[in-house]
């Protein structure tokens, strides 16, 4: 989450939900492991691992319910570390090496393992505060990392991974200089979750301003092999209004991540606009 995504309009009330009903909602976590078999058994524990599973879920409570923001859960957090996972393998397919491997001679499937953990932890930090929520996220996430490889890597391998994850989480921030492959990875991926839009549930209960509105007006994204660059972007709206999302949160993602020379966007209005706001009053 960016300093430019603003507060939505607050929602209609929700039941809250106590601790043991968190836990009792745990999201099954799915990706295209591969053959990558650490990263399945990864996978595998964060699927068991009851903490993570319940930060998310009190990462949402600050979010929606406490700021009236976009999901911050375990929704965003999937759909982020699949694109993430994609992303990296678009780039690694046309023989762009992550850090990782450049770096410290680790394999391509460690990287993989980065990107996913930094998708998945990358907002911790918000189950604290919205305020500073990546520096929090870093220290929240630093324990759970360290559980999660536990046994698949000796120390020194261990403790490269921890360090990339934390570097990716913390350079997601607004105006974060990610440094390596997997961090600007991330940074991108967190902009993309856009299709449909995360603003969609207060948009369709009538709360309207242009983050809902914009974002009610993304149809779909595909991430492809692209044409001039090795990733295309193609974003299909049914309003120009979703030009905001582009311009306003991707652009700023985007921008210094190192994923410049590597991404091309797309961005079009299939068919006649769809007309998302009748009047607004004040």
């Amino acid at each position: 989450m960016t300093k430019k995504e603003q507060p939505l309009a607050k929602p209609a009330a929700r039941k809250t939900l106590t601790a043991k009903e968190l836990l009792q909602q745990p999201t099954e976590l799915h990706l295209p492991s591969r053959h990558n078999a650490t990263l399945e058994e990864v996978v595998r524990r964060i699927n068991a691992h009851q903490e993570l599973q319940t930060l998310w879920r009190v990462c949402n409570v600050t979010a929606v319910d406490r700021l009236h923001m976009s999901d911050h859960g375990p929704v965003h957090v999937h759909i982020i570390a699949n694109i993430a996972l994609k992303l990296l393998r678009l780039l690694m397919d046309k023989g762009i090496e992550p850090n990782v491997v450049r770096d410290y001679g680790l394999r391509s499937d460690d990287a993989e393992v980065i990107v996913v953990l930094a998708a998945l932890l990358h907002d911790v930090g918000m189950s604290i505060h919205r305020e500073d929520h990546e520096r929090y996220s870093l220290f929240v996430a630093e324990p759970i990392i360290k559980e999660l490889l536990m046994g698949l890597y000796n120390i020194p391998e261990r403790t490269v991974l921890l360090s990339e994850v934390l570097h990716a989480i913390i350079a997601h921030r607004a105006g974060g200089h990610p440094l390596t492959l997997e961090a600007g990875i991330v940074r991108v991926a967190d902009a993309l979750d856009m299709a449909k839009g995360r603003s969609r549930i207060p948009f369709e209960a009538g709360e309207f301003n242009i983050h809902s509105v914009s974002a009610a007006a993304i149809e779909s994204l595909e991430i492809q092999a692209g044409e001039s660059k090795p990733v295309k972007l193609r974003v299909r709206m049914n309003n120009s209004a979703g030009i905001f999302q582009l311009d306003d949160l991707l652009r700023d993602k985007l921008s210094g991540s190192g994923l410049e020379p590597y991404v091309e966007v797309e961005a079009f209005v299939e068919g006649q606009e769809k007309k998302l706001v009748d009047a607004i009053r004040y």
